[in-house]
């Protein structure tokens, strides 16, 4: 009699986006765009409408259960993946070993697990993402002392504060260093702290004129 053989159905990875607008922050056509040519099929795009402080998503615990080993996750920017640094890496970290799937990041190339499949490609995306985390709270510590420093020297002098202050993002000078070694643009850092260009010029002048460069 002829043994019965059971024949074991591949299932093909799948592709994944994930995109987040905070509620100051509405309009989802940029990152819609962005994605549009990875082919992303309707039912695997996961579209959330939160604020970064309140990280109780729905949609990204949802798209978490249907992920499988294989499967690639696209986000347009880094801090859609979390509210801050820790909550990121933490974030990554999950996806990429315990869940098993690939993370392409569009605005950063480096950010890119399918580009390496091998130990030198983990080595990359955890030193960006520690560079990154470093630096970030590094630059927070610094620019809250500077702040801090400046104010208490301006009122001291009779100055009077009149115009709101322009809210740098905790990743303000990793995006800098980025734009400095030209692996981004004006335009592009601009877009990652949520301001101007002509706004991002004036900071780095304050910042030369502070720190006497």
């Amino acid at each position: 009699m002829a043994k019965s053989q059971h024949t074991k159905i591949s299932r093909e990875p799948e592709i994944f986006g994930y995109i987040r607008v905070s509620t100051r922050e509405q309009n989802i056509d940029r990152q819609l765009l962005a994605m549009e040519p990875h082919c992303i099929p309707p039912a695997n795009l996961f579209i959330e409408k939160k604020s970064g402080k309140n990280f109780e998503r729905p949609q990204y615990r949802q798209m978490l259960r249907k992920l499988r080993k294989g499967d690639l996750v696209i986000f347009c920017e880094l801090d859609r993946l979390g509210r801050d640094y820790n909550e990121i890496i933490e974030q990554w970290r999950y996806l990429t070993r315990e869940k098993g799937v690939d993370i392409k990041v569009l605005e950063m190339p480096l950010l890119d697990t399918t580009y390496y499949k091998d130990l030198l490609g983990t080595f990359i995306a955890d030193l960006v993402l520690s560079v990154l985390s470093f630096t970030a709270q590094k630059e927070r510590e610094k620019t809250l002392q500077r702040q801090a420093d400046g104010i208490a020297a301006s009122k001291a002098k009779g100055v009077v504060f009149g115009r709101a202050p322009v809210e740098v993002p905790d990743d303000f000078e990793a995006i800098f260093q980025l734009w400095r070694s030209k692996a981004l643009s004006g335009e592009q850092a601009a877009k990652l702290c949520g301001f101007s260009l002509k706004t991002l010029y004036n900071l780095t002048a304050e910042r030369r004129a502070e720190e006497g460069f």
